[in-house]
């Protein structure tokens, strides 16, 4: 159940400074700039995250259940786990036959990316020590992308403490519901159930996909999965969709790399004539 952080708006206290005026194209500080956002939008926001990605816990419930996990395997995965996408890769890895290290190693990949959010999230809510263990269960793609869009500390608090307990308790409650119903309603696959969840993130992340390097490394991760889909293990394709982000780093370093050195020449010429029209 995700951006570069550099693009996004540090949270500022709410009793803080204004900061120095930002670079010609920065973006500007919400807090900074004089915008307030009420506690009711911030709610209204979160429950509104919260209650949408919940309903697909019922599709994973199903999922689960037709890939031949038991009613209590598939509940404790969404009572321990959390998180969605790691979630569904491992049923889905199970149930196109894929060895069992083999889907637990791509679900356990898929997921360290909410260490690095935890990273993130741990400075802008500054919570109590005691507090921090429990709220780690909640770093997830959602209560991150909904923390990140808040202009204040305080909004930021609400809107994950509000976006992770909606969130929590809608999809414990689907997916029990999905994993008793999944007899019921027959063949899963005809359904199409298992695409819920990715859809989901798709739309949550599509938008946070600001800058031309996020896009880029975005479409070539999906190549690559596709591309290694039909030779590699399931749930391998996803650990080589990984590689997108640092290619595509190693390529625009270069690229930077390049615009320097040509432009050096250029100026140190230009500024050398410029000298000698003066002396003139």
């Amino acid at each position: 159940m995700a951006a570069e952080q550099s693009a996004l708006p540090d949270i500022r206290p709410e009793d803080a400074g204004p900061p120095s005026s930002p670079g010609r194209g920065a973006r500007p500080d919400p807090a900074v700039a004089g915008e307030h956002k009420p506690d009711s939008a911030v709610v209204r926001d979160a429950l509104g995250v919260g209650i949408a990605v919940g309903l697909s816990g019922f599709a994973f419930g199903v999922t689960s259940a037709g890939s031949g996990l038991t009613l209590l395997q598939t509940c404790a995965l969404s009572l321990l786990v959390f998180t969605g996408a790691s979630q569904f890769a491992l049923v889905g890895a199970l149930a196109a036959g894929g060895n069992p290290f083999t889907a637990a190693a791509g679900a356990f990949f898929l997921g360290v990316r909410n260490a690095f959010y935890g990273l993130r999230l741990s400075q802008l809510l500054a919570l109590p020590r005691a507090v921090r263990p429990f709220a780690a269960q909640w770093v997830i793609d959602e209560t991150t992308a909904v923390t990140l869009a808040q202009p204040t500390r305080r909004a930021a608090r609400i809107g994950f403490t509000v976006t992770g307990l909606t969130l929590y308790v809608l999809w414990n409650l689907t997916t029990l519901a999905g994993a008793m119903g999944a007899e019921a309603i027959g063949d899963t696959d005809a359904w199409g159930l298992d695409a819920a969840s990715p859809a989901v993130f798709l739309a949550l992340l599509a938008p946070m996909l600001t800058t031309a390097t996020e896009r880029v490394t975005a479409g070539l991760a999906v190549l690559l999965a596709l591309g290694f889909l039909p030779v590699l293990p399931a749930g391998a394709p996803v650990l080589v969709a990984a590689l997108a982000a640092p290619v595509v780093l190693f390529l625009k370093g270069r690229a930077g790399a390049s615009r320097s050195r040509g432009t050096t020449p250029d100026s140190a010429s230009a500024d050398g004539n410029s000298t000698k029209g003066a002396g003139r």
